[in-house]
């Protein structure tokens, strides 16, 4: 049975529901989850998959800080491939094909292993207040439940509606309830809400492709992993395809544009721009004969595949002919149909840079509630806003990541400063400093930070501390030991790099763009000899290894970083005060006193980066500041 009160309660079991309860009942709050339905905690509504382009980077920050968003994925992934690796590190993202199925079950496991997180089944169709703060929610089947805070993770559930052609009707998944009655209520305290839209592609039956046309995607050997603690690699790792759409699948796809639900103005919401539905690519790249569609597999038992790219809300009949066009498909049995889905989000200027609302006190938002995609950017939110609900509950100030911090910092920062028209997605291209945000520096960066509060145990700060001390003995290695040229000049030439005449330091030869040092290890037996006595633990050794040649390789763009980082910063010091009133300062245009006035920034770097806002408005408020 439920108990009387809780310090925080969570509205909704998706990946920002899931870590916001983990990180809250692990820092010792007493935690209610409610969710509409147990057995999908963490469902992989769209593709069976975490991580990829900046997403990885996410992964790592989550994990790094204390969440389980990494270690849930290593446990049930079916492949895993590093991205990008032909361009420098700080493109390099972590990508990993889970099981779906497997991955809900792991999370519901985890959750359940934490004692002070209760899991509840129902709907919340209102909150509890007293003055200008939440005390509680109302379940449409336990009634009143009082708590100290409470977390809305809602994703596409808030009177979801789904559109499959001329069809459209209430849901928040396909086969699942929408849900109502809470937008109406945080409307009625002031609360601002508009409607995005997002959508899903059909999912196959695998016993039915010949994949024999398709170009098969292998994992990468030996396999990676996200989480820094000690989890179990991947074995026997499944294949995902590449194959592409023609112009005789684009004619059929065609066909049905006058029953489009996006085209005939059906749908109200806005969708995501980087992630478009089938039938809105061939709008928008109407030059172009086709498009490349990711083949992916849905579990090891599992009969579905999802077909990344072919997203659609056409018509049924259409998307399957369309579909059975493509080669590979064409005795193509379809299990379940694309589909777009259309759902209440709260603007998320309306939030503080912990998450709670600027408008309601004790009241949170995480995930696709504040407009953002994605599994990634979900948890990150839930894990940040769990975190900070229970702080701001023992009187302690909220975790508040930086832009030069984390992804985390630059993706919390843009919702709540910029906020968004459209399902915000994270790139790499975002962040000013994604030198110094790369994924195998995530627990340098962040562990820290996890470890003070109380979330990143012993064990994973003592494995960091472990890491730091092996990257620096490799360090000083490379830059004391030399190699002889007639040991090391028939590894330079094969790697068309010009040989040595002296004996010359190995940290000299790192620095040569053409030369690896796993590839230098692996050739010189007695280097390799050296390096691995430094530790018996492979794993950490290589995450060492690669650390250290980051490090050697990209310093002076590091450092450069690091000084820009710097000066930025020092404008996060120069705080606004709350009560300011921007209308006063006539040297301002209108348009700069408004989104001043309505967003009110913490600080001179907030207000920077407000979009409207001029050098010479940062002025006037510098002026005002005595700065």
């Amino acid at each position: 049975m439920l108990i009387d009160r809780y310090d925080v309660i969570v509205v909704g079991g998706g990946h920002a529901g899931c870590e916001a309860a983990a990180a809250a009942g692990k820092l010792g709050s007493r935690v209610l989850l409610i969710t509409m339905n147990i057995s999908a905690l963490a469902k992989m509504s769209c593709n069976p998959a975490m991580g990829g382009v900046a997403k990885g980077q996410i992964i790592r920050e989550i994990d790094a800080l204390g969440g389980l968003s990494g270690i849930v994925t290593d446990h049930t992934m079916i492949q895993f491939r590093m991205l990008n690796r032909s361009k420098g590190p700080a493109m390099w993202s972590p990508r990993a094909q889970s099981d779906r199925n497997r991955f809900s079950i792991k999370w519901q496991e985890l959750l359940t292993e934490i004692p002070n997180v209760h899991l509840w089944q129902d709907s919340v169709d209102g909150l509890l207040y007293e003055r200008n703060q939440v005390i509680g929610v109302h379940g449409r089947l336990a009634g009143k439940i009082y708590s100290d805070s409470v977390i809305i993770t809602s994703g596409t559930f808030l009177n979801g509606k789904i559109h499959i052609g001329k069809s459209n009707f209430s849901g928040g998944r396909l086969g699942e309830e929408g849900a109502s009655g809470l937008t109406a209520d945080l409307r009625s305290r002031g609360i601002e809400s508009l409607r995005l839209k997002t959508g899903t592609p059909v999912r196959v039956d695998k016993r039915s492709v010949d994949f024999s046309s398709m170009i098969p995607q292998d994992g990468d050997i030996p396999p990676g992993r996200f989480s820094f603690t000690e989890t179990p690699a991947v074995k026997d790792q499944m294949k995902c395809y590449l194959c592409y759409t023609n112009e005789t699948v684009h004619s059929i796809l065609k066909e049905g544009f006058e029953d489009s639900p996006l085209f005939e103005g059906r749908i109200q919401g806005t969708g995501p721009r980087y992630c478009p539905s089938i039938e809105d690519k061939l709008e928008r790249f109407s030059e172009r004969d086709r498009h490349q569609l990711f083949v992916e597999p849905d579990g090891r038992e599992s009969p579905e595949l999802y077909i990344n790219g072919f997203s659609s809300s056409l018509p049924i009949e259409v998307q399957y002919r369309a579909l059975k066009a493509i080669p590979g498909f064409e005795k193509s049995r379809i299990l379940q149909p694309g589909y777009a889905i259309e759902y209440d989000y709260f603007p998320p200027q309306q939030l503080n840079f912990s998450l709670e609302s600027k408008i309601i006190d004790n009241l949170y938002f995480a995930g696709q509630v504040n407009g953002t995609t994605g599994y990634e950017e979900a948890a990150a939110q839930g894990l940040i806003a769990g975190i900070n609900a229970h702080r701001k509950m023992n009187q302690q100030s909220p975790i508040v990541l930086k832009r030069s911090e984390a992804y985390i910092g630059v993706l919390i920062d843009d919702l709540v400063t910029k906020g968004t028209q459209e399902p915000y997605r994270m790139f790499t291209s975002r962040a000013e400093f994604r030198i110094l945000l790369r994924q195998d520096n995530a627990d340098q960066r962040l562990t820290p930070i996890g470890y003070d509060i109380g979330l990143a145990d012993e064990s994973r700060y003592k494995r960091l501390n472990e890491k730091l001390g092996l990257i620096r003995e490799v360090l000083k290695y490379l830059n004391v030991t030399s190699v002889a040229p007639d040991k090391i000049n028939a590894f330079l030439e094969a790697s068309n790099t010009s040989p040595i005449e002296r004996k010359t330091k190995y940290a000299n030869l790192v620095l040569r763009p053409q030369v690896s040092l796993n590839n230098l290890i692996e050739y010189d037996e007695e280097l390799r000899s050296d390096i691995s006595k430094l530790t018996a633990d492979l794993s950490l050794l290589n995450e060492s290894v690669e650390s250290a040649e980051i490090q050697m390789k990209y310093s002076g763009y590091l450092e450069k970083e690091r000084e820009v980082a710097e000066k930025i910063n020092r404008l996060e010091n120069i705080v606004i005060p709350k009560r300011t009133n921007y209308m006063n300062f006539s040297a301002m245009s209108m348009e700069a006193r408004d989104k001043l006035s309505k967003i009110k920034p913490d600080n001179i770097g907030q207000a920077s980066r407000i979009s409207g806002i001029t050098p010479a408005d940062i002025s006037v408020l510098l002026v005002h500041l005595g700065r």
